[in-house]
């Protein structure tokens, strides 16, 4: 992945315009104006070639670095043999162009540019032999390296913020999935213990008592249409994995949609008794929640428990939503004996919001399941 740009293109653009306009206007006027003395005769068009050169370089480094710093690198050596204001103008250029090649590149490449630039300046030092040529020669080759550290270390930064990016995206995606796939098995554990409950009524009393069996069977119908509805709505998700929005694939279920749960459930043999289920101002992740880990509840009853009654009862608080389900069944299988995702599945949902879960087995008898979910207040008032 290409690393992304710390600036918007056009604003880098127009910043290297303006910079390129300020050094032909600053270097341009004082040759214009004769206040330079050049340590070799020149030319005034050489001197002004060079000026253009570097502004060129400096324009054209986003698009063209590797040209760019070769134009630059280039134009040092008559500038710095002529001396006067062209040496700066051109190491600026020169500078500014390894950066973007130390931006732009992988560090081999970048490394050769910064090699050569090195031999240029060096050279250029030492042809003017002084007591202050190795001072000079350090002090030039720490500029060059310097400008291409800047630029390596941009080039790692920004990498490494792509790289988080699409980390965090990864994570984003798999959350998704792990949330689709607890969607599943909701759905899925839920109908298929119903179907199977009724099938198993269905078989048993077929040709005794056959308006029943035909109820029976007009259940599983009912719940294997709503569930097949349900798959694809969630596999179209894991299939496409476009970001479709779930508003568009279907509408997530409501506290006031456990009164269907309710009926269900009774048909299976389980009478459920619904407390609360009108609240209609929770989040929507909560609700959802709480919605969740009733239906997972009532499931295990249903398989679990044999034919009893089930009290659900959802209290609301300051900030918070609490939901509760105690059955009292006499089932020889109970959810903390028989294990599986479910309890598993309630217990994550409760632990997105921090809050608490409890589950197993009542001393008279049955099993009572409770979560709490802490959700934040929103703030009311006026800035």
């Amino acid at each position: 992945m290409k690393p992304p740009s710390a600036l918007p293109a056009r604003v880098s653009r127009v910043l290297d315009v303006l910079l390129a306009l300020v050094l032909v206007v600053a270097v341009g006027g004082n040759l214009a104006a004769g206040t330079w003395t050049f340590n070799v005769a020149i030319p005034v068009w050489v001197a002004w070639a060079a000026i253009g050169a570097c502004a060129v370089a400096i324009v054209l480094r986003r698009h063209k670095p590797v040209a760019a710093f070769g134009l630059a690198l280039v134009t040092m050596l008559p500038a710095s043999l002529a001396g006067g204001g062209l040496g700066p103008a051109t190491a600026l250029a020169t500078a500014t162009a390894l950066y973007t090649v130390a931006l732009e590149y992988p560090r081999p490449r970048s490394l050769i540019a910064m090699g050569a630039g090195l031999v240029v300046v060096v050279f250029l030092e030492l042809l003017h032999l002084g007591p202050n040529t190795l001072a000079s020669a350090a002090f030039a080759g720490g500029g060059m390296a310097g400008s291409w550290a800047l630029g390596w270390t941009a080039r790692q930064r920004q990498a490494n913020l792509a790289e988080l990016a699409e980390a965090q995206a990864d994570q984003a995606v798999s959350d998704e999935r792990l949330r689709i796939a607890r969607e599943m098995h909701d759905v899925v554990a839920h109908s298929m213990s119903l179907i199977a409950v009724k099938a198993a009524v269905g078989n048993h009393v077929a040709q005794e008592q056959p308006e029943e069996a035909r109820e029976a069977l007009r259940v599983i119908e009912l719940t294997s249409r709503e569930t097949l509805v349900e798959l694809r709505r969630m596999l179209g998700v894991l299939r496409s994995g476009d970001g479709t929005p779930e508003a568009a694939l279907g509408p997530a279920p409501k506290l006031s949609e456990l009164r269907t749960l309710a009926e269900r459930a009774g048909q299976a043999g389980v009478r459920v008794e619904l407390t609360g289920e009108e609240i209609d101002d929770l989040p929507e992740g909560v609700a959802l929640s709480v919605y969740r880990i009733t239906q997972e509840a009532v499931t295990n009853v249903v398989k679990h428990a044999g034919p009893s009654t089930c009290r659900v009862t959802i209290t609301e608080g300051r900030g918070e939503v609490g939901v509760e389900i105690v059955d009292d069944g006499r089932g020889e299988g109970t959810v903390a004996t028989v294990g599986g995702h479910g309890l598993i599945g309630m217990r994550e949902r409760v632990a997105v919001y921090g809050g608490d879960f409890e589950a197993g087995p009542v001393p008279a008898g049955g099993f009572r399941v409770y979560a709490r979910l802490p959700y934040a207040v929103k703030e009311v008032g006026t800035r």
